[in-house]
Protein backbone atom coordinates (compact mmCIF):
# COMPACT_ATOMS: atom_id res chain seq x y z
CA UNK A 1 0.00 0.00 0.00
CA UNK A 2 1.34 3.46 -0.50
CA UNK A 3 2.54 5.33 1.67
CA UNK A 4 4.13 9.12 2.47
CA UNK A 5 5.35 10.10 5.84
CA UNK A 6 5.60 13.71 7.38
CA UNK A 7 8.30 15.03 9.61
CA UNK A 8 7.73 18.03 12.18
CA UNK A 9 9.68 19.97 13.94
CA UNK A 10 8.59 19.23 17.41
CA UNK A 11 6.59 16.97 19.86
CA UNK A 12 4.51 20.23 20.06
CA UNK A 13 3.62 20.98 16.64
CA UNK A 14 2.77 17.22 16.39
CA UNK A 15 0.14 17.29 18.93
CA UNK A 16 -1.07 20.62 17.90
CA UNK A 17 -1.64 19.24 14.35
CA UNK A 18 -3.16 15.52 15.24
CA UNK A 19 -4.99 16.15 18.70
CA UNK A 20 -3.95 15.41 22.22
CA UNK A 21 -4.91 11.76 21.82
CA UNK A 22 -4.95 11.63 17.96
CA UNK A 23 -8.73 12.40 17.68
CA UNK A 24 -7.96 14.84 15.01
CA UNK A 25 -6.87 11.86 12.80
CA UNK A 26 -9.82 9.73 12.90
CA UNK A 27 -12.34 12.76 11.49
CA UNK A 28 -9.22 13.42 8.59
CA UNK A 29 -9.34 9.16 7.97
CA UNK A 30 -12.98 9.25 7.94
CA UNK A 31 -13.65 12.08 5.46
CA UNK A 32 -10.36 11.90 3.33
CA UNK A 33 -10.05 8.02 2.94
CA UNK A 34 -6.55 7.55 4.04
CA UNK A 35 -5.29 5.54 6.94
CA UNK A 36 -2.75 8.09 9.74
CA UNK A 37 -0.33 6.44 12.10
CA UNK A 38 1.54 9.37 14.09
CA UNK A 39 4.37 8.42 16.52
CA UNK A 40 6.41 10.93 18.67
CA UNK A 41 7.19 14.09 15.49
CA UNK A 42 6.15 11.65 12.72
CA UNK A 43 2.57 10.87 10.41
CA UNK A 44 2.34 8.13 7.98
CA UNK A 45 -0.54 7.96 5.46
CA UNK A 46 -1.40 5.12 3.86
CA UNK A 47 -3.65 4.26 1.05
CA UNK A 48 -4.43 5.48 -2.50
CA UNK A 49 -1.62 7.90 -3.77
CA UNK A 50 -4.76 10.49 -4.91
CA UNK A 51 -5.66 10.76 -1.09
CA UNK A 52 -2.92 10.01 0.25
CA UNK A 53 -1.54 13.50 -1.21
CA UNK A 54 -4.79 15.09 -0.98
CA UNK A 55 -4.52 14.33 3.07
CA UNK A 56 -1.11 15.53 3.37
CA UNK A 57 -1.93 19.18 2.29
CA UNK A 58 -4.63 19.21 4.34
CA UNK A 59 -2.06 18.40 7.20
CA UNK A 60 -0.03 21.13 5.45
CA UNK A 61 -2.62 23.84 5.65
CA UNK A 62 -3.11 22.99 9.47
CA UNK A 63 0.66 23.09 9.85
CA UNK A 64 0.48 26.48 8.51
CA UNK A 65 -2.41 27.90 10.44
CA UNK A 66 -0.71 26.69 13.51
CA UNK A 67 2.24 28.33 13.22
CA UNK A 68 0.59 31.24 12.40
CA UNK A 69 -0.60 31.59 15.54
CA UNK A 70 -3.83 29.88 15.09
CA UNK A 71 -5.07 27.38 17.70
CA UNK A 72 -6.40 24.22 15.86
CA UNK A 73 -8.96 23.09 18.46
CA UNK A 74 -11.87 20.75 17.21
CA UNK A 75 -13.97 23.20 15.56
CA UNK A 76 -11.36 24.86 13.78
CA UNK A 77 -10.11 21.55 12.56
CA UNK A 78 -13.62 19.89 11.73
CA UNK A 79 -14.75 23.10 9.89
CA UNK A 80 -10.95 23.39 7.74
CA UNK A 81 -11.57 19.88 7.14
CA UNK A 82 -15.08 20.34 6.02
CA UNK A 83 -14.05 23.08 3.65
CA UNK A 84 -11.28 21.33 2.17
CA UNK A 85 -13.31 18.62 1.39
CA UNK A 86 -15.40 20.98 -0.44
CA UNK A 87 -12.58 22.31 -2.87
CA UNK A 88 -12.32 25.91 -0.81
CA UNK A 89 -8.33 24.78 -0.45
CA UNK A 90 -7.67 28.23 -1.46
CA UNK A 91 -9.63 30.42 0.91
CA UNK A 92 -8.83 28.12 3.55
CA UNK A 93 -5.34 29.66 3.05
CA UNK A 94 -6.36 33.30 2.49
CA UNK A 95 -8.76 32.94 5.91
CA UNK A 96 -5.89 31.59 7.88
CA UNK A 97 -3.69 35.30 6.64
CA UNK A 98 -6.54 37.16 8.58
CA UNK A 99 -4.89 37.81 11.39
CA UNK A 100 -6.26 41.09 13.96
CA UNK A 101 -3.08 41.96 16.61
CA UNK A 102 -4.63 43.29 20.11
CA UNK A 103 -2.44 44.12 22.99
CA UNK A 104 1.43 43.00 23.15
CA UNK A 105 1.61 39.45 25.38
CA UNK A 106 -2.35 38.39 24.25
CA UNK A 107 -2.26 36.14 21.13
CA UNK A 108 -3.99 37.38 17.90
CA UNK A 109 -7.53 36.82 16.93
CA UNK A 110 -8.16 34.94 13.51
CA UNK A 111 -11.67 34.92 11.67
CA UNK A 112 -12.84 31.14 12.31
CA UNK A 113 -15.04 31.02 9.39
CA UNK A 114 -15.56 32.90 6.03
CA UNK A 115 -18.36 34.32 7.28
CA UNK A 116 -16.34 35.61 10.11
CA UNK A 117 -13.95 36.07 7.01
CA UNK A 118 -16.29 38.49 4.76
CA UNK A 119 -17.46 40.25 8.83
CA UNK A 120 -13.86 41.49 9.28
CA UNK A 121 -13.28 42.42 5.80
CA UNK A 122 -16.49 44.86 6.00
CA UNK A 123 -14.90 46.03 9.19
CA UNK A 124 -12.36 47.12 7.50
CA UNK A 125 -13.21 48.12 4.47
CA UNK A 126 -16.59 50.21 5.76
CA UNK A 127 -17.24 52.88 8.21
CA UNK A 128 -20.53 51.24 9.60
CA UNK A 129 -20.75 47.72 9.42
CA UNK A 130 -23.70 45.50 10.51
CA UNK A 131 -23.22 41.92 12.23
CA UNK A 132 -26.71 39.72 12.20
CA UNK A 133 -26.28 36.37 13.39
CA UNK A 134 -27.16 33.86 15.88
CA UNK A 135 -25.13 32.89 19.34
CA UNK A 136 -21.77 32.14 18.64
CA UNK A 137 -20.84 33.45 15.44
CA UNK A 138 -18.25 35.73 16.86
CA UNK A 139 -20.62 38.99 16.43
CA UNK A 140 -19.24 40.70 19.38
CA UNK A 141 -16.14 39.21 19.92
CA UNK A 142 -14.59 40.15 16.38
CA UNK A 143 -15.90 43.92 16.72
CA UNK A 144 -14.46 44.31 19.91
CA UNK A 145 -11.24 42.67 18.94
CA UNK A 146 -11.15 45.22 15.57
CA UNK A 147 -11.95 48.35 17.72
CA UNK A 148 -9.18 47.42 20.33
CA UNK A 149 -6.99 46.97 17.38
CA UNK A 150 -8.19 49.65 15.64
CA UNK A 151 -7.04 52.08 19.21
CA UNK A 152 -3.96 50.34 19.65
CA UNK A 153 -2.57 51.51 15.76
CA UNK A 154 -3.77 54.92 16.95
CA UNK A 155 -6.45 55.05 13.71
CA UNK A 156 -8.85 56.26 16.64
CA UNK A 157 -8.59 58.10 20.16
CA UNK A 158 -11.22 55.99 21.96
CA UNK A 159 -13.82 53.00 21.86
CA UNK A 160 -17.10 53.31 23.01
CA UNK A 161 -19.70 50.26 24.05
CA UNK A 162 -22.95 50.17 24.16
CA UNK A 163 -25.92 48.33 24.47
CA UNK A 164 -29.75 49.15 24.75
CA UNK A 165 -30.47 48.11 28.51
CA UNK A 166 -34.26 46.46 27.33
CA UNK A 167 -34.45 44.60 30.53
CA UNK A 168 -34.05 48.08 33.05
CA UNK A 169 -36.01 49.77 30.13
CA UNK A 170 -35.47 53.67 30.57
CA UNK A 171 -35.78 53.83 34.47
CA UNK A 172 -32.26 53.34 34.92
CA UNK A 173 -32.33 56.28 37.78
CA UNK A 174 -34.50 54.03 40.22
CA UNK A 175 -31.33 51.24 40.13
CA UNK A 176 -28.75 51.69 43.17
CA UNK A 177 -25.53 52.63 42.74
CA UNK A 178 -23.10 55.08 40.13
CA UNK A 179 -24.29 54.93 36.13
CA UNK A 180 -21.87 52.29 36.10
CA UNK A 181 -23.22 50.01 38.79
CA UNK A 182 -26.23 50.34 37.21
CA UNK A 183 -25.44 49.38 33.59
CA UNK A 184 -22.50 46.50 35.05
CA UNK A 185 -25.13 43.60 34.21
CA UNK A 186 -26.38 44.83 30.57
CA UNK A 187 -22.44 45.18 29.40
CA UNK A 188 -20.74 42.46 31.58
CA UNK A 189 -20.57 40.65 27.34
CA UNK A 190 -18.76 43.77 26.01
CA UNK A 191 -16.32 43.61 29.24
CA UNK A 192 -15.40 39.79 28.64
CA UNK A 193 -14.64 40.68 25.33
CA UNK A 194 -11.97 43.63 26.08
CA UNK A 195 -10.78 41.62 29.07
CA UNK A 196 -9.14 39.17 26.73
CA UNK A 197 -7.78 41.21 24.12
CA UNK A 198 -6.21 43.92 27.18
CA UNK A 199 -4.75 43.41 30.23
CA UNK A 200 -6.86 44.62 33.23
CA UNK A 201 -4.61 47.66 34.16
CA UNK A 202 -4.48 48.95 30.56
CA UNK A 203 -8.50 48.48 30.89
CA UNK A 204 -8.32 50.57 33.69
CA UNK A 205 -6.05 53.02 33.03
CA UNK A 206 -7.80 53.76 29.96
CA UNK A 207 -11.23 53.80 31.42
CA UNK A 208 -10.10 56.33 33.59
CA UNK A 209 -9.01 58.29 30.94
CA UNK A 210 -12.17 58.07 28.97
CA UNK A 211 -10.17 56.45 26.05
CA UNK A 212 -12.45 53.17 26.67
CA UNK A 213 -16.35 54.60 27.69
CA UNK A 214 -19.22 52.04 28.37
CA UNK A 215 -22.55 53.19 28.48
CA UNK A 216 -25.68 52.09 28.05
CA UNK A 217 -27.40 53.20 24.62
CA UNK A 218 -29.65 56.04 26.16
CA UNK A 219 -26.57 58.17 26.98
CA UNK A 220 -25.74 58.45 23.49
CA UNK A 221 -28.47 60.69 22.75
CA UNK A 222 -27.31 64.37 21.60
CA UNK A 223 -23.47 63.40 21.43
CA UNK A 224 -21.31 63.67 18.05
CA UNK A 225 -18.73 60.58 18.14
CA UNK A 226 -15.38 61.98 16.50
CA UNK A 227 -12.34 59.96 16.00
CA UNK A 228 -13.82 56.61 18.07
CA UNK A 229 -14.52 53.16 17.26
CA UNK A 230 -18.14 52.75 18.23
CA UNK A 231 -20.03 49.13 18.86
CA UNK A 232 -23.63 48.85 19.38
CA UNK A 233 -24.25 45.29 21.12
CA UNK A 234 -27.34 43.67 21.00
CA UNK A 235 -28.88 46.01 18.45
CA UNK A 236 -32.45 43.50 17.92
CA UNK A 237 -33.48 45.03 21.32
CA UNK A 238 -33.34 48.84 19.82
CA UNK A 239 -36.45 50.80 18.42
CA UNK A 240 -36.29 52.61 15.30
CA UNK A 241 -35.69 55.29 16.91
CA UNK A 242 -33.27 54.42 18.74
CA UNK A 243 -31.62 52.59 15.94
CA UNK A 244 -31.86 56.03 14.25
CA UNK A 245 -30.32 58.49 16.72
CA UNK A 246 -27.38 55.95 17.06
CA UNK A 247 -26.57 56.12 13.78
CA UNK A 248 -26.65 59.74 13.42
CA UNK A 249 -24.43 60.02 16.63
CA UNK A 250 -21.41 59.00 13.58
CA UNK A 251 -19.02 62.00 13.67
CA UNK A 252 -15.78 62.18 11.52
CA UNK A 253 -12.94 59.66 11.28
CA UNK A 254 -15.13 57.12 13.57
CA UNK A 255 -16.67 53.53 12.90
CA UNK A 256 -19.47 51.93 14.19
CA UNK A 257 -20.26 48.19 14.35
CA UNK A 258 -23.37 47.38 14.87
CA UNK A 259 -24.44 43.56 15.95
CA UNK A 260 -27.52 41.55 17.24
CA UNK A 261 -29.46 38.37 16.43
CA UNK A 262 -32.98 38.56 15.10
CA UNK A 263 -34.49 35.67 16.64
CA UNK A 264 -33.40 36.71 20.50
CA UNK A 265 -35.73 39.91 20.48
CA UNK A 266 -36.99 41.01 23.83
CA UNK A 267 -38.81 44.17 22.89
CA UNK A 268 -42.66 43.68 23.68
CA UNK A 269 -44.43 41.95 20.66
CA UNK A 270 -45.84 45.17 19.07
CA UNK A 271 -42.67 46.78 18.43
CA UNK A 272 -40.67 46.38 15.34
CA UNK A 273 -36.64 46.38 16.08
CA UNK A 274 -34.30 48.69 14.93
CA UNK A 275 -31.77 46.63 13.84
CA UNK A 276 -34.82 44.70 11.57
CA UNK A 277 -35.58 48.05 9.96
CA UNK A 278 -32.09 48.80 9.67
CA UNK A 279 -31.30 46.22 7.46
CA UNK A 280 -34.25 46.87 5.07
CA UNK A 281 -33.39 50.52 4.97
CA UNK A 282 -29.96 50.38 4.37
CA UNK A 283 -29.04 47.38 2.42
CA UNK A 284 -28.71 49.44 -0.93
CA UNK A 285 -26.33 52.29 1.10
CA UNK A 286 -22.83 53.06 -0.22
CA UNK A 287 -20.15 52.49 2.49
CA UNK A 288 -22.69 50.33 4.89
CA UNK A 289 -21.73 46.75 4.81
CA UNK A 290 -24.55 44.06 6.37
CA UNK A 291 -22.82 40.84 7.07
CA UNK A 292 -25.57 38.38 7.87
CA UNK A 293 -23.84 35.56 9.25
CA UNK A 294 -25.77 31.93 9.98
CA UNK A 295 -25.50 28.97 12.28
CA UNK A 296 -22.37 27.53 9.85
CA UNK A 297 -20.47 30.31 11.32
CA UNK A 298 -21.01 29.50 14.89
CA UNK A 299 -17.04 28.37 16.50
CA UNK A 300 -18.96 27.55 20.10
CA UNK A 301 -19.39 23.76 21.18
CA UNK A 302 -21.22 21.78 18.11
CA UNK A 303 -24.21 21.76 20.52
CA UNK A 304 -25.18 25.25 20.07
CA UNK A 305 -24.83 24.97 16.45
CA UNK A 306 -27.57 21.97 16.37
CA UNK A 307 -29.43 23.88 18.76
CA UNK A 308 -29.76 27.22 16.75
CA UNK A 309 -30.71 24.68 13.69
CA UNK A 310 -33.43 22.80 16.08
CA UNK A 311 -35.05 25.77 17.31
CA UNK A 312 -34.89 27.57 13.54
CA UNK A 313 -36.50 24.55 11.95
CA UNK A 314 -39.16 24.40 14.82
CA UNK A 315 -40.24 28.07 14.38
CA UNK A 316 -40.84 27.93 10.52
CA UNK A 317 -42.51 24.97 10.85
CA UNK A 318 -45.21 26.57 13.64
CA UNK A 319 -48.25 28.71 12.43
CA UNK A 320 -47.47 31.93 12.86
CA UNK A 321 -49.68 33.60 16.22
CA UNK A 322 -52.80 34.80 15.86
CA UNK A 323 -53.49 38.37 16.06
CA UNK A 324 -54.64 38.73 19.61
CA UNK A 325 -51.90 36.87 20.93
CA UNK A 326 -49.62 38.96 19.31
CA UNK A 327 -50.87 41.62 21.10
CA UNK A 328 -51.01 40.56 24.21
Amino acid sequence: MPEETVHFDNAREAQDITGKRFEYLARIEEVLGVRLTARDTWLKAEGDPEKVGKALRFVEILRKARNAGIGLREHTVLFALRAFQEGQERNLERLHTCRIDVSPGKAPVFPRTFGQQAYVEAIRGTDISFGIGPAGTGKTYLAMTMAVSTLLRNEVSRIILTRPAVEAGEALGFLPGDMHQKVLPYLRPLYDALYDMMTPDDIERYMLRGIIEVAPLAYMRGRTLNHAFVILDEAQNTTPEQMLMFLTRLGFDSKCVITGDLTQVDLPPYKISGLLEARRTLRAVDGISIIELTDADVVRHELVQKIIQAYRESREAAPPPTEPEAAR
